[in-house]
């Protein structure tokens, strides 16, 4: 700990250098193509030492242990079952190396998986296999953790939880945005940010994919809302094809002449990532000597996020409206869909609050005879895949609360801490362990305070507890409590007090259950919108509500231009200028619709009922595979607009799976639906990592195409073998890693050489186009596009010889 105490002070002093690349070193000392990094350290420390010496040398404070793929998954490839004993070797190695002079990093990477609910892996698996890593780097020695490269916000999540379960000191976490601002799971910088600083991160930021220039205006955009130093470790530019190897441009030069707008941008530590080396670092170093750093702004912040949006709340924000309709009570629908383990409803709904202008979404699935913690979590994941809106959790049961925050992929709101007995006790440790915001509702066991005085004493009572737990003004929202108004003028007038309390004395956010104000009366949306906008006028900030109430939207909206939260009215004319929302009543959809919805929303638990149901009613299984094909194709457009990102590509991918099982048989017997060809696809000798691949074949085969998918780490004589045997319409090849990219000319090279003519489709994330040009082949940068590659190619038919 008291390392961890010099590191902290170190960060108030100067800006903390982090060492360079390890990967390209490795490969620049000897480490062939296709080696496990981590047996190749083990069996050549002298080499690694020598690395991180190197490091050191050059001015690193922290110096990363090579571990960046020793996880049971990533090393289980290479046949490997020793990840603790393997991560406490290398740790030592780096300890010897720093010895007291620097500090030790035990660096976790990506498992090469989507973690749940965006993926097939469990989050408790995540957490196991990142808690088993970690702890053989903290039986090494190490200092710190650094979580790095993840480009899914719940598996950065899951390796969070994991060290803050066996008690680390100090943990770094960072994201891989790509240029476009977000990460390939969709979630942006500022997001990212405040769902692990609120977890417990003790710092946060960006490494790999982009160069500093990029990397600088993601850190400058994180630095207004960071309670926790910001880390940066940019690669050495854009990597480039040169003679068959992999170079980045960048030189050390002109690397280190980002020190100082890294440090206006906000930095607290930095090094490099891919291309960069020791001298890179040195010039870095040099160029950093003296700057002083700028610390967090702020000690705590009132955000809350999903995993690919946050709200921020200033108190100076227009109102935010809570959609109530994810709650059981009164909706016989929704009891039976809960009690049968269906979440159809739900998604529903949250797509309706969503589009009628909800800023959040309450959950609540509690009712009698039922698993309420099992439900919970079911309905978290699905709206995880469902919705960007962040989510209030809104139930009183700590195990419910527990599992809904351990799987939520972002920050959450607690609906509510009352002064009730055992809430405090049940509710706010959960509350506090997962760093959500908390609403306090001044109840007691005793009664309800009738009078603005005991709902205030009551308030600050709570917060006082909530103190004890490390919660601040910030991260709590006061609620006013909301008495019908059929029971008298004073109930209104008193809570209306206790909202201008909250906002101009006690200094926090408010928040009213609005349509409580009219039960029991006729007219409710009358009286539900002129109580808001009674409330908003006293401060109010947050209202539940339900945002498919036009009365209510308009008056919010007209509220906001008088009161100056909607510059030039822009808001409220962008409204009535639109054509009336839909609210989804009295439509109907032909089965093909729906199909083509449920293909669109990935709606994987509706859509095999959905087939069934139409084929009974005599539609032909071609109509409802060319209404799956329009609707996959929308979801390619979704994609390409940055509307959906990974998790809803995949989502709808698999839900067209899951209807292509039933249809298949049926197809095959329609003269109308013939195949379009064979693909073979295959990721390169090498290279280890197939989710790409995976997901490019789930696309081709829900598009038609018969795939050959011959795996990862491919031989080229198995990749031509294939292709001779299968005569495929094209070829895709796969590679994430630059060392492995130039394998691909090499496959090319052998086919041509069989004289075999067929199309190559090359893709990857770090494959450019411009690559694949100079080697003669196609380009694709996702599943969406390959499939309008093949589409384009005129009249393939099969790879045959050359004449």
């Amino acid at each position: 700990m008291d390392r961890i105490k010099g590191l902290k002070n170190l960060l108030k002093k100067e800006i903390v250098i982090l060492d360079g690349a390890m990967g390209t070193e490795l490969q620049r000392r000897g480490m062939p193509p296709g080696a496990c990094p981590e047996e190749w350290c083990l069996s050549r420390r002298d080499v690694l030492r020598d690395i991180h010496r190197a490091y050191i040398e050059a001015g690193a404070r922290v110096i990363y242990t090579a571990t960046f793929g020793a996880n049971r998954f990533k090393l289980g490839l290479y046949g490997q079952k020793e990840v603790r004993s393997i991560n406490a070797e290398l740790a030592r190695t780096a300890r010897e190396a720093a010895g007291d002079k620097v500090f030790v990093a035990g660096d976790l990477g990506p498992t090469g998986q989507f973690v749940e609910p965006f993926g097939p892996l469990s989050f408790e698996e995540a957490v196991i296999a990142f808690k088993e890593q970690a702890l053989g780097l903290q039986e090494g020695g190490v200092d710190l953790f650094v979580v790095e490269t993840m480009i899914d916000i719940q598996e950065a999540r899951a390796a969070l939880i994991a060290l803050k379960e066996i008690g680390a000191g100090f943990t770094v976490v960072t994201v891989t945005v790509e240029p476009g601002g977000r990460t390939l799971n969709g979630t942006d910088p500022v997001t990212a940010l405040i769902t692990l600083q609120s977890l417990g991160a003790d710092a946060v930021g960006c490494n790999c994919s982009a160069g500093p220039e990029t990397m600088e205006g993601f850190i400058a955009a994180m630095k207004p809302y960071a309670t926790v130093p910001l880390a940066a470790k940019p690669n050495a530019g854009v990597p480039q094809l040169l003679d068959g190897k992999t170079v980045f441009p960048m030189g050390p030069e002109e690397f280190a002449g980002s020190a100082v707008r890294f440090a206006t941008a906000g930095v607290n530590l930095l090094g490099g990532c891919c291309g960069t080396d020791p001298e890179h670092i040195s010039q870095l170093a040099r160029a950093a000597s003296g700057v002083k750093p700028r610390g967090p702004v702020r000690k705590s912040i009132s955000a809350l996020s999903s995993a690919r949006s946050s709200r921020v709340f200033t108190g100076k924000e227009p109102l935010s409206i809570v959609g109530e309709r994810i709650n059981p009570t009164g909706k016989k629908a929704m009891q039976e869909e809960l009690a049968a383990g269906r979440y159809a409803l739900v998604r529903k709904l949250a797509r309706e609050q969503e589009r009628n202008g909800a800023d959040l979404l309450d959950v609540n699935v509690g009712m009698p005879e039922i698993d309420e913690a099992r439900a919970m979590r079911e309905a978290i994941g699905t709206l995880a895949m469902t919705t960007r809106l962040p989510l209030v959790i809104d139930s009183g049961d700590a195990k419910a609360l527990e599992a809904a925050l351990r799987l939520y992929p972002g920050r959450a709101l607690v609906n509510s801490i009352s002064a009730e007995e055992g809430k405090i006790a049940g509710l706010l440790p959960v509350a506090a362990w997962y760093g959500a915001m908390i609403i306090v509702l001044p109840l007691c066991s005793a009664e309800i305070p009738q009078d603005a005085a005991g709902r205030k004493g009551l308030i600050k009572e709570i917060f006082g507890e909530a103190k004890k737990w490390g919660f601040a003004k910030e991260d709590i929202i006061a609620d006013a409590l909301v008495m019908t108004a059929a029971s008298g003028a004073s109930p209104v007038a008193e809570t209306l007090e206790v909202v201008r309390w909250c906002r101009r004395s006690f200094r926090c956010l408010a928040l009213l259950g609005l349509t409580n104000i009219s039960f029991g009366l006729p007219g409710r949306t009358w009286l539900n919108a002129a109580y808001l906008a009674m409330a908003r006028e006293r401060g109010l900030n947050l209202a539940i509500a339900d945002p498919a109430s036009l009365e209510l939207m308009r008056i919010k909206l007209a509220s906001e231009v008088l009161t100056g939260d909607d510059p030039r009215a822009a808001r409220y004319i962008a409204h009535f200028q639109a054509a009336p929302q839909e609210t989804g009543q009295g439509e109907t959809f032909s089965p093909g619709e729906k199909i083509s919805k449920a293909v669109v929303e990935g709606n994987r638990e509706e859509i095999r009922p959905l087939i069934k149901a139409a084929l009974s009613s005599g539609e032909r299984p071609s109509d409802l595979m060319n209404s799956m094909m329009e609707a996959i194709g929308k979801v390619g457009e979704l994609f390409e607009r940055k509307v959906y990102f990974l998790p809803q590509l995949v989502a709808a991918a698999e839900a067209m799976k899951q209807a292509m099982e039933i249809l298949e048989g049926d197809l095959k017997r329609e003269v109308a639906a013939p195949g379009k060809g064979k693909i073979v696809l295959a990721t390169v000798k090498g290279d280890i990592h197939d989710i790409g691949k995976n997901i490019v074949g789930l696309l081709l085969r829900n598009n038609g195409f018969e795939v050959i998918d011959l795996g990862k780490d491919v031989p080229k004589g198995v990749i031509v073998e294939a292709i001779r045997r299968h005569n495929p319409i094209a070829v895709g090849l796969s590679a994430l890693m630059t060392t492995t990219m130039v394998q691909m000319k090499e496959v090319l090279e052998a086919a041509r050489g069989e004289g075999l003519s067929c199309p190559f489709i090359l893709g990857g994330a770090v494959v450019t186009e411009r690559y694949a040009e100079s080697v003669g082949a196609l380009y694709a940068r996702d599943g969406v596009e390959a499939v309008r590659v093949l589409a384009s190619l005129p009249g393939a038919t099969g790879c045959n010889k050359i004449a």
